[in-house]
């Protein structure tokens, strides 16, 4: 609770160490990328990123991912990808099941890197006082590179995953310790796993290997408007995305909120009745102490998603009351 109130009121940092990082640089590396996930990498601007899905030819995820467009030197493009814990290596051998001809290098870094996530109201002035320097309005996933004290240098990208001010710093593992220390003496508590994961489901941002997997269509997560393009032409998987856009017209089913009954939350997996039918399940559940309520992300059959709908969530610990909520809650 104590650091829960910290993120909502001021500033709090995670280490994000463990989220997958990688690699793919060469001259072809932008248009590689760019016939195998979901959005728009020829056209990234340097220093942008963007939230993609890496699909099969079903549409199915197999990764979920961001890619940000930097430089490894003067006239040397990189695409940086981050992913949920472990999935870095997968994504790696994934994109090389494709490699044939193409001048494209691809790494998994996950373990030469730290990673914290600074976030909070006053995170920006927090980040700020740490680098000693202004720091720029950064747009979604826009991205940049600094320099904490005399030799931290680190990738610093806005990403706002809990519903509040945000920013993912990387560096050099062994540099860890040190841009852990000056963010942390400028006012940033260092804040609990759990933490992240409330405000994560109260913000209904998705994770790989919670809340999407292999058997999830793409169109389901119900984040097409920033993770698909329909304007970049042909990519893996982009058949069956068309074609449920413009044949139904809706997703079979949607990721969602459910306000829940009770005082606990819910185990992944526990089916969602509406009436005699089961409509759906859940993924991911918390207690959340700004709603006061156990909630849930959810998928939700169509027909099923208008938000106040009361239904039931049939838990191994019994059945639970809940409401259908628009993503983020409320």
């Amino acid at each position: 609770m104590t650091d829960y109130a910290q993120a909502r009121e001021s500033c709090v940092v995670f280490d994000q160490s463990s989220r997958g990082k990688a690699q793919v640089a060469g001259k072809d590396a932008a248009s590689f990328l760019h016939n195998l996930s979901t959005n728009d990498i020829a056209n990234l601007p340097l220093g942008g990123g963007c939230e993609v899905f890496f699909c099969n030819l079903k549409a199915k995820v197999v990764v979920h991912a961001l890619i940000y467009h930097a430089l490894l030197g003067p006239d040397e493009p990189v695409y940086w990808i981050d992913t949920a814990p472990g999935f870095g290596e997968k994504l790696v051998k994934h994109l090389d099941k494709f490699l044939i001809a193409e001048q494209v290098e691809l790494a998994d870094k996950t373990g030469e890197f730290f990673q914290v996530h600074l976030a909070g109201p006053t995170a920006k002035a927090v980040l700020q006082r740490a680098l000693a320097d202004e720091v720029p309005d950064l747009a979604p996933l826009q991205h940049m590179e600094r320099t904490f004290g005399a030799s931290v240098h680190s990738h610093i990208r806005r990403n706002d995953a809990l519903g509040l001010p945000g920013y993912d710093i990387v560096c050099l593992t062994p540099l860890g310790p040190g841009l852990w220390r000056m963010l942390t003496e400028c006012g940033a508590t260092p804040a609990s796993a759990q933490t992240y994961e409330t405000l994560r489901v109260e913000a209904g941002t998705p994770e790989y290997g919670k809340d999407i997997d292999e058997n999830r269509f793409a169109f389901d997560v119900g984040r097409t408007a920033i993770t698909i393009s329909y304007a970049k032409g042909c990519y893996l998987g982009q058949e069956p995305i068309v074609m449920a856009r413009d044949r139904a017209g809706h997703a079979p089913r949607t990721l969602l909120g459910l306000k829940l009954g009770g005082n606990a939350p819910v185990e992944r997996g526990a089916k969602v009745a509406h009436g005699d039918q089961e409509i759906g399940f859940v993924t991911s559940s918390v207690v959340s102490p700004r709603l006061g309520q156990p909630i849930a992300l959810a998928y939700l059959r169509y027909g099923h998603q208008t938000p106040g709908t009361v239904m039931e969530v049939r838990a191994t610990a019994g059945p639970v009351a809940a409401e259908v909520s628009a993503l983020p809650f409320a």
